[in-house]
């Protein structure tokens, strides 16, 4: 057993003496503090950091019983201390019980074409074979209705909120999403919203309903010299809101490409109980090979939750070539499914239960010191 320094009650008819012939190695002395008593008890602080199994077995049980309380006062009080629950503000919501614990994830990788029509049909073959072979919940690539450019976005983009005719992609997404009886996270479409343009998600329940729509935050403006230089904010607006939707799988949190470079949208989300991060995606051939797997790992391992990801394939020949290798990871930071570059359809199993295994392994929300640091949730925080 580990004890840091703390105070321990013993039974005034503990030997100590005895306890030390319990150590082998002086780890373990105790100095009379005298600063409370009790008719049985006498206060004694442990000022050595090892206290041996041994010990235990060989002291009378009403001293086991005291120390074992008293660590666990100790420890208790501790916690208290260093208040846990204020890390988070407003306080963390209790992660809630899914509508189903296991099912079947769709990630469709997709070739992306200059031929509009053809990428929606094409979108749509890949949600069918997804469906057809089990899956509850399809996600889809980031721009896969259009080429990858600023040239391309204001071309391509639909007004999503004027209906079926002005957006052609999710009204098939719409479509196909109550046709099959599945949960579909749209991946992202350029949208046009009056005179501004938008990197968009839409997300659709088995009704066809949509249930969200998640605008990019975080802008893709990066500069690195000889290597890619790509400035969204040339042409689109970064949106102001994050997006958590219940689904009928879950309760899932939207992050598009970038986004999911930024922790603290993935901690928020986690904050407000999501079970699974959807970030539709397309790194590039410089950042992907060092960052897409990684980023992933780290927002699933640092909030115990699962993180799926969904590219394009890979165009060599395409104006910005995407790095592919969409992925599914497990609260544990493991990878559960992958694929290499070309177009694919994964399939594999989410088990939520997994979530609250590995937060038992490893109790990070009971760990955190809310005295030292805060995540602020300025949206929910505004909201009350």
């Amino acid at each position: 057993m580990r004890a840091n320094l703390g105070f321990f009650f013993l039974s005034s008819s503990v030997n100590l003496a005895s306890i030390r012939s319990c150590v082998p190695r002086a780890t373990v002395r105790f100095t009379p503090l005298l600063l409370q008593r009790h008719p049985s008890f006498l206060l004694y602080k442990v000022i050595t950091t090892s206290v041996h199994n041994s010990l235990f077995s060989k002291l009378h049980s009403p001293a086991r019983i005291g120390i074992t309380l008293a660590v666990s006062a100790s420890a208790s009080s501790m916690a208290a201390s260093f208040k846990p629950e204020q890390a988070r503000v407003p306080p963390a919501i209790q992660l809630p019980t899914p509508p189903v614990t296991k099912f079947k994830i769709g990630l469709c990788q997709l070739s992306v074409t200059a031929d509009k029509e053809r990428n929606i049909a094409h979108a749509r073959t890949a949600i069918e074979e997804a469906a057809e072979k089990g899956a509850k919940l399809i996600v889809l690539p980031e721009i896969w209705n259009s080429p990858y450019s600023n040239d391309s976005f204001p071309i391509y983009a639909e007004d999503i909120d004027a209906g079926t005719e002005a957006s052609p992609s999710t009204a098939m997404l719409s479509e196909v999403a109550r046709l099959l009886k599945v949960t579909i996270i749209g991946g992202s479409i350029p949208e046009r919203s009056g005179d501004k343009l938008y990197n968009t998600c839409c997300v659709f329940d088995s009704e066809g309903k949509l249930k969200a729509k998640h605008r990019k935050i975080h802008l893709f403006d990066i500069d690195i010299p000889g290597k890619i230089t790509f400035m969204e904010s040339k042409t689109l607006t970064a949106g102001q809101t994050p997006t958590v939707v219940d689904t009928e799988v879950g309760r899932i949190g939207i992050g598009i490409c970038y986004d999911i470079r930024f922790q603290e949208l993935a901690t928020l989300y986690a904050s407000r109980g999501v079970h699974l991060i959807c970030y539709p995606g397309a790194f590039n051939m410089t950042t992907g090979p060092l960052h897409w797997e990684l980023l992933q790992r780290a927002r699933a391992v640092d909030n115990q939750l699962f993180v799926a990801t969904c590219s394009p394939a890979r165009d060599a020949g395409a104006g910005y070539v995407a790095w592919g290798h969409s992925t599914l990871v497990g609260p544990f930071g493991e990878i559960l499914a992958t694929t290499e570059h070309d177009e694919a359809i994964i399939i594999s199993e989410i088990d939520y239960s997994q979530i609250e295994l590995r937060r038992t392994n490893l109790p990070l929300e009971k760990q955190r010191r809310g005295d030292l640091y805060q995540l602020v949730d300025v949206q929910r925080l505004n909201s009350q």
